[in-house]
């Protein structure tokens, strides 16, 4: 079964996205996690980085592939959770509570292009 939390924000490429105070964490989907399989290895930025919407962000490798992360949005990076990078494996156990990042949003006109829960899920129905 599919698991896509109402109270997030996606990309097309299968971020997730929590907004709070002009800040958002960023991680990845259930459905990355699965196409992932077996993680093995987290890449994140240095804190301080500032990154344009769609330039990559963090990389994500399993046995099978590595994939980038990509950036759902402008701004700087202010956290990174080296929890994730000590044990990928977290990310296979709940993608939703292991972030990747936080990041201040540089321009919340750029926040209209994410996916609500429902037109996520269309998107991984589709993609299925």
């Amino acid at each position: 079964m599919i698991m896509i939390p109402e109270d997030l924000k996606y990309t097309k490429t299968h971020e997730w996205i929590k907004v709070e105070d002009g800040k958002a964490k960023i991680g990845i989907t259930y459905h990355a996690q699965e196409q992932l399989h077996d993680i093995v290895y987290v890449e994140l930025p240095e804190v301080g980085t500032e990154v344009n919407k769609g330039d990559p962000l963090a990389v994500v490798e399993s046995v099978k592939a590595a994939s980038d992360v990509y950036a759902p949005f402008s701004g700087k990076v202010l956290a990174v959770n080296n929890d994730v990078v000590d044990q990928p494996e977290l990310l296979n156990q709940d993608p939703y509570k292991n972030w990747l990042v936080e990041m201040e949003i540089k321009n919340p006109d750029e926040l209209e292009d994410l996916l609500n829960a429902e037109e996520y899920k269309k998107l991984v129905e589709e993609e299925s």
